[in-house]
C-alpha cells in the first residue's frame, strides 16, 4: 500500500487533491485522524461520497471545489494525493504559497506550510525538484529543498494504474525540516 511508504500516522490531518471516486481516501481515512478530499467534479464526488459512506470512512470531510480556490486546513496537516500530472507543480505553488509569474516563480512566504507532502508523479518532474549534482534541478524544486528534505520514496509500475500510465511514475516526498 502506498500509504505505508509515507510518514502519515493516526493523529495526522491530511489534505487529499483530486480524490476521485476514493481508493486512496479511503486508505487514508484508515490511517489518520482526518482528510480533507478535495474533488472538483460533481459527478465524481457523489460517487466519493457513496464511497465513503459504504467504507464507513466518517473522518472524511469532501470538498467539491477546485483545490486552488480551498484554503487548507489550519495547524499542522500533510498532502498525499494522486493527482492528474498536470496539475503536479500548481500543487506545489499552492502548497508553498508561491505565483507563477511570466515564468518566473516568486516566494510569497508561506504561513502554514504542509508538514510533508506526498504525490504521485512523473518521475522527470520528481528527478528536477530533487536537489543534486546528478541532474538538472528546477526553480521550483531550489525553492522546495530550502525548506523540505526530498526524495523518490518508491518507483512504481504503469501495472499499478487503470489505465496505465504512458510515463514513469514515482511517489515523491518532500518533509519539512
Amino acid at each position: 500500500m502506498l500509504i505505508g511508504h509515507s510518514n502519515i500516522r493516526k493523529n495526522d490531518t491530511v489534505v487529499e487533491i483530486g480524490a476521485g471516486s476514493g481508493v486512496i481516501t479511503t486508505a487514508l481515512s484508515k490511517r489518520c485522524k482526518s482528510v480533507f478530499a478535495i474533488e472538483p467534479d460533481r459527478e465524481t464526488a457523489e460517487k466519493l461520497r457513496a464511497n465513503l459512506k459504504r467504507f464507513g470512512a466518517e473522518n472524511v470531510i469532501v470538498i467539491e471545489k477546485d483545490f486552488r480556490d480551498v484554503e487548507f486546513p489550519e495547524g499542522q496537516y500533510k498532502i498525499f494525493c494522486n493527482p492528474p500530472f498536470r496539475f503536479s507543480s500548481e500543487i506545489f505553488y499552492k502548497a508553498l504559497n508561491l505565483e507563477n509569474k511570466d515564468g518566473v516563480i516568486i516566494e510569497k512566504g508561506t504561513k502554514n506550510p504542509p508538514k510533508s507532502i506526498h504525490l504521485i508523479l512523473q518521475k522527470n518532474l520528481a528527478l528536477k525538484l530533487i536537489l543534486t549534482d546528478r541532474h538538472y534541478t528546477s526553480q521550483l524544486g531550489r525553492i522546495l529543498t530550502k525548506s523540505y528534505d526530498t526524495k523518490i520514496r518508491l518507483p512504481l509500475k504503469k501495472t499499478d494504474f487503470t489505465p496505465p500510465p504512458a510515463v514513469d511514475t514515482v511517489l515523491f516526498e518532500a518533509k519539512l525540516r
